[in-house]
């Protein structure tokens, strides 16, 4: 027989059956004592064995399955209704007395609830638990809960039992060991007999496992998958697609780090001369604006740069690396480039800093003129000092290249190897989102673009000091140069790529956007932009190619030799401006181009080159 409470089915066993001649008779409570209704007139006696009967019975359990009902009667707390009060027939509410206790020792324990019901007792509920393990007497408790429950819903016992681990007790303390597998399930005969293909391969003859490996089907099937259609165009777009498109950004890119490049040597001085000439004319001192004091600080800093750089020696320079016996050539290449790299996007966010400074200095008002004026000169300075220090790392990187080229020792071979292929250990294994990629598209070109003065730089040492044919072996050079750099860029791109889901359609989408950028479309709205400063590459170049035209100076009076140094000067900057107009007009007609081209075609179709 079990109790129920509130639907809920409790894992006691009565012990005892009811017993009705037990009922005391009922007196009338007195004020004094209205829980337990004891009249003050009893006799000691008597109050002592009711007492002790009290004792004798008194309750305690402990809630099974962690059952928030039990667990609240057994800490006083919560008081069932079903359980804590009831309406007899006088309409008089009544309590029933739960009192529960717990007896523990050594071998086991012992769990009693007594119900009463204003004096009549019910019986009692036991229930023995050995120590809190899971051992036999809890299986036991478990099979008299699962037999009691629905058989087409629960195992049997045997197979639930299986799965739980048993605990054994050792000292005092539990320890919980997995069950054996059934001796059917360790059967050797057995399992072959249901499983005759088992070792088929072992047990076969070497011959029978190879004509069963020949009509297999395909040879690598244990290590191939087959692949799908996504898979096939995946690569033949890493093959054929994406190094074309590849390469189209990146000339481009390095088109446009040209043109900034000439803007810088014919633009930007005929603007200061033009400045300083309307100053002169209309004999009044007027502030510049913005722009005039952008240029005038680039002009400022490209004249600091060249004058530092034409007080160092190239020629100790090139013995100090040369002679280097412990670090090698194509290790002080890569810590020149790593610097190079530290560099460039240091000097872009200080001349990015100038020119809001100069912006700000333009408009500033007269009671803020000072502090405006205190701001710009800072930033010069600073903006000095990076362009300095980036002109001196490029300086040693075109003499750590000229010093390969010339050494008879295959050193150049030696640098495009550990230069090349350290580059794409050190980008292609990497995750890279979108963004990413788009500014490593631009850094390669700017390399691309600081590898060319570089050559002009060797070009430059070539004419001064070497002897004999020397014009065939550095177009060999440089055409190995710029071949092997092709090459390690698509070979980057391609599995950047492959390895980050990039679709060959993205790098005609950063081609788009450069073309904005280069007609002044929204730059400012791109998240990436091509961030270039040509001053320090443009300090190194002067740098080089000022001894090439004092070497070819007619040694006579003085008047021709600066009659001559005028002509140079006017020449050059003549094939300056002609290439600057050239290579400026033909990027705003491509990007022109490329743009309505992009807008024409639909959204199905952009880019389908």
């Amino acid at each position: 027989m079990t109790v129920r409470s509130n639907g809920r089915k409790l894992s006691f066993e009565i012990l005892s059956s009811l017993d009705n001649d037990s009922r005391p008779p009922i007196i009338p409570r007195s004020s004094s004592d209205p829980v337990t209704g004891i009249d003050s007139t009893e006799s000691p006696k008597r109050r002592r064995q009711r007492k002790k009967k009290k004792k004798h019975n008194k309750v305690e359990t402990i809630p099974e399955n962690g059952d928030p009902q039990f667990a609240s009667i057994a800490n006083g707390s919560v008081e069932d209704p079903s359980w804590a009060s009831c309406d007899d027939g006088g309409g008089e509410r009544s309590v029933y007395e739960n009192r529960l206790n717990y007896f523990s020792s050594s071998g086991g324990s012992t769990v009693t609830q007594t119900i009463q019901h204003n004096g009549f007792k019910f019986g009692e509920l036991r229930q023995r638990n050995v120590n809190g393990s899971m051992d036999s007497t809890n299986d036991e408790r478990f099979s008299e809960t699962v037999a009691s429950s629905d058989k087409e819903n629960h195992p049997p016992f045997q197979e639930v039992q299986n799965q739980f681990p048993r605990s054994e007790t050792n000292g005092g303390n539990v320890v919980v060991t997995a069950r054996l597998d059934t001796e059917a399930s360790l059967d050797w005969n057995q399992l072959m007999a249901d499983d005759p293909d088992f070792l088929s391969a072992e047990t076969r003859s070497p011959m029978k496992y190879f004509m069963g490996e020949i009509y297999g089907g395909v040879s690598l099937r244990s290590t191939t998958t087959t692949g799908n259609d996504v898979e096939r165009e995946r690569i033949y777009d890493m093959i054929f697609r994406l190094p074309w498109r590849c390469e189209v950004l990146l000339h481009t890119g390095f088109f446009v780090c040209v043109n900034s490049f000439l803007s810088l040597l014919t633009v930007m001085p005929i603007r200061v001369l033009l400045m300083f000439w309307g100053a002169l004319k209309k004999r009044q001192f007027r502030r510049p604006s913005s722009s005039e004091l952008s240029d005038l600080a680039c002009f400022l800093v490209l004249a600091s740069g060249t004058i530092l750089l034409g007080r160092t020696d190239i020629s100790l320079i090139y013995h100090m690396i040369r002679g280097q016996s412990t670090i090698k050539l194509y290790v002080v290449y890569n810590i020149l480039e790593i610097f190079d790299r530290l560099c460039q996007s240091f000097c872009g966010d200080v001349f990015g800093a100038l020119f809001n400074s100069a912006a700000g200095l333009a408009i500033s008002p007269p009671e803020k003129l000072r502090f405006s004026t205190w701001r710009f000169v800072s930033d010069l300075a600073l903006t000095m000092v990076a362009s300095i220090l980036h002109s001196f790392i490029l300086l040693a990187q075109a003499i750590t290249l000229s010093t390969c080229i010339v050494a008879h020792n295959n050193a150049l071979l030696a640098l495009l190897v550990s230069n090349n292929f350290a580059e794409i250990k050190s980008s292609v294994f990497k995750r890279f989102s979108k963004d990413n990629i788009h500014g490593l598209v631009y850094a390669d070109a700017i390399e691309r673009f600081h590898i060319s003065a570089f050559l002009v730089s060797v070009l430059a040492q070539n004419i001064l000091e070497a002897e004999g044919p020397w014009f065939g072996n550095f177009v060999y050079n440089a055409t190995m140069v710029f071949f092997c750099e092709m090459m390690i860029d698509i070979i980057k791109h391609s599995f950047l790529a492959k390895f980050n889901g990039i679709r060959p359609i993205a790098y005609s989408e950063f081609l788009q956007a450069l073309c904005e950028q280069t007609l002044n479309i929204h730059p400012e709205d791109r998240k990436t932009n091509l961030t270039f400063v040509p001053i320090a590459p443009a300090c190194v170049v002067i740098r080089v190619l000022t001894p090439v035209y004092a070497a070819h100076l007619p040694c006579s009076p003085l008047p021709w030799r600066v009659m001559w140094m005028v002509f140079l000067f006017v020449i050059t900057c003549i094939m300056l401006t002609s290439l600057k107009v050239l290579i400026g007009m033909g990027l705003r007609k491509h990007a022109t181009w490329y743009i309505n081209r992009c807008r024409r075609r639909n959204s199905s179709h952009l880019h389908n080159d």
